[in-house]
């Protein structure tokens, strides 16, 4: 073998482990990616039961049913156009209400509840997600002056 060829060879097996190293790490970040949706998307996409999305929006006034050990609650997330039920099971952070901004991660169900492993709420008043701002902009729901 000559040197040409060694040299070759140590530089394809190079470019070989390089590749295989680069597959890795986009299949792992792949696999730990959480996409935002809002309830409008929710409705109009088909989203498969167990893949990990942040859903964002308003909790809807009236929607918020606590269950007799206030261990589970259920709530409506909406973003004026369309609503999406939400199950929680933990304690609620302390400014979670109706009519506020908040962004829950976690799956859609087979019943097309989505089932909430977190729920993040705003922390003041003039807070909200950017998230869930830029979906009530994008369906012409946002109020000037409530920019955050």
């Amino acid at each position: 073998m000559t040197r040409k060829q060694r040299r070759l060879y140590t530089l394809l097996g190079g470019l070989s482990a390089l590749g295989v190293a680069a597959v890795l790490i986009f299949s792992a970040v792949g696999d730990n990616l959480v996409f935002f949706i809002s309830p409008s998307d929710a409705k109009t996409q088909t989203l498969e039961p167990g893949r990990a999305l942040r859903l964002g929006g308003l909790v809807e006034n009236g929607s918020v049913q606590y269950a007799e050990d206030n261990s589970r609650v259920q709530f409506s997330v909406t973003d004026m156009a369309e609503s999406v039920t939400v199950e929680y099971h933990g304690i609620l952070p302390d400014l979670f209400r109706e009519g506020q901004g908040v962004v829950t991660e976690g799956s859609f169900n087979a019943k097309g509840v989505f089932v909430a492993d977190k729920v993040l709420a705003k922390h003041d008043e003039t807070y909200m997600p950017k998230e869930v701002a830029d979906a009530l902009k994008e369906r012409g729901q946002w109020k000037e002056g409530e920019d955050s």
